[in-house]
């Protein structure tokens, strides 16, 4: 399932660290161990992690791109939001963290920034988290039939073909 929220930016180009959110809807899923990506359907907006501690630590970035991609540059594009295409592009529409115990994985440091470049607007944020189910993880039999089936090469969709008695591969 594919969690959204929305984030507003005030300013053209602003990092907002959007870590609790990602963190609460994590916490909900019913995942233990696994991956949690995060996704910004926009062409002039990404998502990073970078330090969230000094709030100098973005401001530099964001001076450091619009050194690197300055607004007023010898672009073609009509709409005139050229370099928050290409700061977009360097940055990265998502990005995947680790899930441990159901929770996000991330350093001491470490924030999860929604970047825009074409604001202010309002913005959507997908996240998916996918992994071993916090039941299965503790449950001994569940992990067992998921060991043995992972060695004979069987996918987790077989697995749980196999628990509904409806088995593709026999098909």
């Amino acid at each position: 399932m594919v969690s959204r929220f929305q984030v507003r930016s005030r300013e053209r180009t602003q990092l907002i660290d959007i870590s609790a959110e990602v963190a609460r809807i994590v916490g909900e899923a019913d995942v233990e161990d696994g991956i949690c990506l995060v996704s910004v359907p926009h062409t002039t907006a990404a998502v990073t992690i970078n330090e969230n501690a000094d709030p100098s630590v973005a401001r530099d970035i964001i001076s450091g791109l619009n050194n690197l991609v300055p607004f007023d540059g010898a672009y073609t594009h009509a709409e005139g939001n050229s370099d928050a295409h290409i700061k977009s592009s360097l940055m990265g529409s998502n990005t995947h963290l680790i899930v441990s115990g159901g929770k996000l994985v991330l350093g001491t440091w470490q924030g999860i920034y929604f970047c825009e470049f074409d604001g202010p607007r309002t913005r959507s944020v997908q996240v998916q988290v996918i992994g071993v189910s916090k039941a299965t993880a503790h449950n001994p039999k569940e992990i067992f039939k998921r060991k043995r089936s992972l060695r004979e090469g069987r996918s987790a969709n077989s697995i749980q073909s196999d628990r509904s008695g409806n088995n593709p591969s026999k098909s």
